[in-house]
Parts: C-alpha cells; structure tokens; sequence
C-alpha cells in the first residue's frame, strides 16, 4: 500500500489555521485514493506518545509540555525523530523547523517540503527569529528530496538556492461556496452586501492599521468586519488599530467556526487583503472560493492570485478611494466577482489542487 507521513502541522481535523485545513484535504483525498496516511499531531500536556483514528486517517499524539514557539520547536523535533521508524513518502508543511530534516535525509527518506511564505521577511520577527528562518529556508533547500512552492514568485525565491529541476509548483486551493446561513449576520449586526470584511492576524505586515484607518477617515454608513484576536493591553499594535477605529468597524474576535466564517465571507459586498508578504494566501483563496470581489495590497504576491477580481492599494489615501468606489459601484463590483469566478474555476479548485499533490506523491513513491 502507497504510505505517506505529513508532519509540521498541529494536526486534524483542522483547528488551527491554513495549513492544518490544507492538510485534513489532502488527508481525506489520499485516503479515498486508498493511500495509508499518517498525520502527527501536537496535543498539550506532558504523558506517552500514543495513536489514535479519525476517518481512516492514523494519528500519532506526541504531548508537548512547552507552550508557544518552544513547544512548536520541541513537538516538530519529536514528530521527526519518531517518524524515522516508518517507510513511505514523507510531506514536511513548512520548514521553521527544518534543520532537524537532516535525520530525515541521513536515514534516505524521501521528504518533500512545502516551504510555505518567505518567513524571514516578515516585519513581526526581531534579529533572531529572523535569522531563525533565514537559516532553516536554506537547511529546507538543502535537506528536502523536493520542494513545493505554493506561488510562482516563490518559485523563483526558491531557485535562487536550489535547481527549479527540484521545485514543484503547486498553489494553494479553497472550497467553492455557493450558499450560507444569512441569519448569522444579524448576531452580528450586519446586513448583506453592506459591509467589507477582513480576515487576518493582527500583524504589521498585513496592513490592519492601514486599513482600519482608511476606512474610519469618513463616514461609510456600512461595516468593516474584521476577524482575528486582539488582545490591546498586552499588544501595542492591536492598541494602535483599536484607538483608530471608527465606531463602524466591528471587531468579531477569532472565530475557526466554518459556518460563520463562510457566511461572513459570502454576504460580504467586498473582501480586503493586506498582506504584503507571502506566497498563495489561504484567506485569499478562501475570498475567491466564496465569489468575492477584493480590494488588496498591491503586491506581485496579490496580485498572481486576484488577479482581475481585485482592485489594488499601496498606501492609506488610496485604500480610502478604492473603498469608497466599491460601496457606491454596484457595476465595478459586479465586474470583479465574474472575474473572481473565472479565476478561481481555472486555477485554485481543491480537486485539482489535490490532484496536483498525488501526482507528485505518486513519483516519489518508494515502492
């Protein structure tokens, strides 16, 4: 039987984040295809590693006592040391950890690694953290049997380490959302296609204040909902989006329900997109999938996946424009969910992003 090992996610179902839901696709996907798919998963607490199941998926438990990065850092370093034992292709999502890879590759296992965005840049990490990444981008180049890269100008990132002979490019893929409950957004105070949304981490990078303050310069009379956690006393950033904001925007905490979240996504006039750094962003794909139009930063990462379904910022004054003309321009937002619905039929639908992922297992496949 074709086995493969997926490690460098908390685990499934997914409840954490971008990766974790990417991975509990792929999971159910090769299991269908009657692949052995085995995932390890991060649980809190000291105590042995044990398995469990979940929808013939086999999980592998490693308890980890360390909280925040440290326990990341502990939890990927037991996860590779266990996994030696076991045959079959390896897939390592992300490479913050990848210097302990190079058992994986002293021990001939093959290990593809998704090396996600380029985590060095980001503007959040101090010097160390930094040259952290920096360092392990190089040992994921260096130790991997392959790489993916979710982005072609990640592609390009990546090949000025290695040969393009060892990079795949895959992006990243979302579920196409055709409905949602609408009473959702009455808990919420919100009314369908009068309000924008944001869905991300509260970190410079991804624009939060810029776009908070563009929209609080005037009155809109519609909603900014932003979802993410914002915890003000202990972060001054947070602090700052907070103080600037108009009594228009609502701030509806951190919500991993997928429910809500499609709803929100779905009833939205607009979604907006600051991110400045990364490859194929989840969210961004996540906003296509649910038909958005989308007004985001105006980067070449943005832009390759929004492509005509966006229209684009680069500073404060003309985030404040570009929201105006999308609440008062019924044909301009018309205009850019047909284009969104284009694209995302032709390039980020999970079956054939999926598809894309088995294909590459099925060559490195060591039986």
């Amino acid at each position: 039987m074709k086995k493969i090992l997926i490690l460098g996610v908390r685990g499934v179902p997914a409840s954490h984040g971008g990766f974790e839901t990417f991975a509990e696709y792929l999971c159910l996907y090769l299991v269908d295809k009657g692949w052995s798919v085995t995932v390890y998963c991060q649980e809190d607490g000291a105590g042995n590693v044990y398995q469990s199941e979940w929808r013939g998926i086999k999980r592998i438990h490693i308890p980890i006592k360390n909280t925040g990065p440290l326990g990341t850092i502990v939890f990927d370093f037991k996860s590779v040391l266990h996994s030696l034992r076991h045959e079959g292709v390896f897939l390592t999502l992300g490479y913050n950890t990848a210097i302990f890879n190079l058992f994986h590759r002293l021990a001939g296992k093959v290990n593809i690694i998704n090396m996600d965005g380029i985590e060095w840049r980001r503007q959040k990490w101090g010097f160390i953290a930094k040259a952290w990444f920096w360092l392990n981008e190089r040992f994921g180049c260096w130790f991997g049997s392959h790489l993916v890269a979710d982005h072609p100008r990640i592609e390009d990132h990546l090949a000025t380490r290695v040969s393009r002979n060892k990079i795949t490019m895959i992006p990243y893929g979302a579920t196409h959302i055709t409905s949602a409950d609408e009473k959702i957004l009455e808990e919420y105070g919100l009314i369908r296609n009068n309000y924008a949304i944001v869905i991300a981490r509260a970190e410079p990078e991804n624009s939060i204040f810029e776009i908070v303050k563009s929209f609080s310069s005037c009155k809109r009379n519609a909603k900014l909902c932003i979802l993410g956690r914002y915890e003000p006393d202990v972060n001054a950033y947070h602090k700052r989006i907070l103080d600037i904001a108009s009594d228009e925007v609502i701030f509806v905490g951190a919500i991993f329900d997928s429910k809500i979240v499609s709803a929100f996504r779905f009833y939205a006039r607009f979604y907006i997109h600051g991110h400045q750094v990364g490859g194929t962003n989840p969210s961004l794909v996540e906003a296509l999938g649910a038909g958005n139009a989308v007004l985001a930063h105006d980067n070449k990462f943005n832009r390759w996946v929004a492509k005509d379904g966006a229209l684009y910022f680069n500073d404060i004054e003309m985030a404040d424009k570009l929201i105006g003309e999308l609440f008062s321009s019924e044909d301009k937002i018309n205009q850019l969910k047909e284009s969104t619905k284009i694209n995302f039929d032709d390039n980020f639908l999970w079956n054939d992003i999926l598809d894309q992922y088995a294909i590459l297992f099925e060559r490195w496949n060591p039986h």
